[in-house]
């Protein structure tokens, strides 16, 4: 009998510990893998929490590591609703030192933890420190856009998501959570690389420890605490802080709407694209009455591209043998059959290269029907005059850019100058320009070099671009030589950098718009010998690219120069 009761006994036992290994899996598994996930729960249901960041996101940042959208760090007030027991007589005092109305204080008395808006002085920082009150406090706050943003355009900006089409859309393509009272990218870098830039958390933030109360636990109160890993990435891109900077300064004083790109000469990387209006991506809202095109990238957008086309055509009548710099034409003027010239009486006879220097059209009207349109077209594609890829930066393609159209009837004259169905960016002519410069060979323009995690890993790399043969040394050469007399003797001598020369071609395209009025171009180079930069200006509504865009390029490279020697 005491064998049959010993042996239920163990059958008990092992039945019991059978049905309990389940439980004790899971509990093991509770403790070992979702025991940090569960008490970092527990204590957030013991804490009241402030980011110490408006919008938790990576940064955008310069070649050399300098923010390009993180603003600056400002003191705010915080305030822990739960904790304050008097909060009338809270409201009454900061009222006073914020010279703020207590109605317009007491809506941010309620409900969760939050910094007030308010800026602060130093004096007011000190007056809300002495009063010393329980759940009331000063941190520095981190606001992404500072007052004066550089690369507005290129960076972009932020707004709430529209609708829930595209929040499923952000949901299915990041691990990242989106709410519909989440900021995200809306144009520029800020769109594009959405899903890198969004943090998961706040860098930081102040975190208050209570009771079930509300009271401040004691040796605990409110701290600030960083977040380990908030899941966000950094956007490295090829622009230069100090060279977007004299970029904009300059505009700024002489370019009401336009566009300026600079990229080096060397690589193809952009170092600075500004545009104009600009508008300030920490308030939208300030931009919206303002002109049409405030929010679009000029250093992007088509336009025709007058004379500076003619490099095309040039280069094109070189290769192919057709032209040489001592031909000698004949200008009527504005009585040319073909095309009249912005110089009215004519130049008469005039050689090749002074009719480069000059920007005489009736000359690269007669080249360009010598030519041909399959040649301008072929030259012009090659030049990357249909292609508005940059490396980094996907952009959607403009589909008005159409080079065939330049073989249609009565198109061959106008496009030969520049004008009709020719359409390119300030990127791209930024780009065709600094062909002519490496000696013939075309090189893809970038804006991005590589994605960074918080811990400095990169996490995804963009190579300098590819590049291609277009036009022979020689033909290259002949061209540097021709742009320098257009800055020595001919109409684009207002872009001579004094102590360091420079090259380059002007342009003057006709607008359609019901008045009279011009898109003044210049793009060149600098220094003559040796090129570090080529920059491209146009400025909207000028009087010709001599006058209005040549001294642009003249006062960038003089900012941009002597600080690269």
């Amino acid at each position: 009998m005491d064998l049959f009761r010993q042996k239920r006994l163990i059958k008990t036992f092992y039945l019991i510990l059978i049905l309990f290994i389940p439980l004790i899996w899971h509990l093991g598994v509770i403790q070992l893998v979702h025991g940090q996930e569960y008490s970092e729960r527990a204590l957030d249901q013991r804490t009241l929490k402030v980011a110490l960041e408006d919008i938790p996101r990576g940064n955008i940042l310069d070649r050399n590591g300098e923010t390009l959208s993180g603003g600056q760090r400002e003191p705010r007030i915080l305030v822990f609703p739960p904790i304050i027991t008097d909060k009338q007589a809270v409201i009454d005092k900061l009222a006073l030192i914020l010279d703020q109305k207590p109605q317009d204080l007491a809506p941010y008395f309620k409900g969760q933890p939050r910094y007030l808006p308010f800026p602060l002085t130093y004096n007011q920082t000190l007056a809300v420190n002495e009063l010393n009150i329980l759940g009331l406090r000063v941190e520095q706050v981190n606001f992404r856009y500072g007052p004066s943003p550089l690369a507005a355009h290129v960076i972009g900006h932020l707004g709430y998501i529209s609708d829930i089409g595209r929040l499923d859309r952000l949901n299915s393509l990041s691990h990242k959570k989106y709410t519909l009272s989440d900021l995200v990218g809306q144009s520029g870098l800020e769109y594009f690389y959405e899903q890198q830039l969004k943090a998961a958390s706040p860098a930081n933030f102040a975190r208050a420890y209570v009771d079930v109360y509300h009271h401040l636990i004691a040796g605990l109160g409110i701290k600030v605490e960083n977040s380990a890993n908030t899941g966000r990435q950094d956007v490295i891109t090829t622009l230069d802080a100090h060279i977007q900077q004299v970029v904009e300064q300059v505009m700024d004083q002489r370019v009401h709407r336009g566009a300026v790109v600079v990229m080096d000469a060397q690589t193809g990387d952009l170092l600075a694209m500004a545009s104009r209006p600009n508008f300030n991506p920490a308030n939208i809202a300030k931009s919206l009455p303002g002109d049409n095109d405030t929010f679009l990238d000029h250093c992007t957008a088509l336009y025709q591209p007058g004379s500076i086309f003619k490099i095309v055509v040039a280069a094109a009548a070189l290769e192919e043998g057709l032209v040489k710099p001592g031909d000698i034409f004949v200008c009527l003027g504005e009585k040319d059959h073909l095309v009249s010239c912005w110089h009215k009486p004519g130049h008469g006879p005039i050689t090749f290269e002074e009719a480069f220097a000059q920007s005489c059209n009736p000359v690269f009207a007669e080249l360009g029907l010598k030519l041909g349109a399959a040649k301008i077209i072929s030259y012009a594609r090659a030049f990357g005059l249909e292609s508005q890829s940059i490396i980094g930066y996907p952009i959607p393609r403009d589909k008005r850019q159409n080079m065939s159209l330049i073989g249609k009837p009565y198109n061959l004259v106008n496009s030969s100058i520049g004008q009709g169905p020719v359409l390119a960016t300030p990127v791209q002519l930024t780009a065709m320009l600094n062909t002519i410069i490496n000696d013939g060979v075309y090189i893809q323009p970038r804006l991005v070099k590589e994605l960074k995690t918080e811990k400095g890993e990169v996490t995804r790399s963009f190579p300098l671009g590819s590049s291609h043969k277009v036009i022979s040394s020689g033909t290259a050469r002949e061209l540097k030589r021709l742009m320098g007399l257009v800055t020595s003797q001919g109409v684009g001598r207002e872009a001579m950098v004094p102590g360091y020369g420079s090259a380059g071609k002007t342009g003057s395209a006709q607008v359609a718009n019901g008045v009279s009025t011009v898109n003044a171009w210049f793009c060149g180079y600098a220094p003559l010998e040796h090129p570090r930069y080529v920059v491209t200006v146009l400025v909207e509504e000028g009087v010709s690219g001599g006058e209005s865009a040549a001294p642009v390029f003249r006062e960038i490279m003089e900012g941009i120069l002597p600080t690269s020697r």
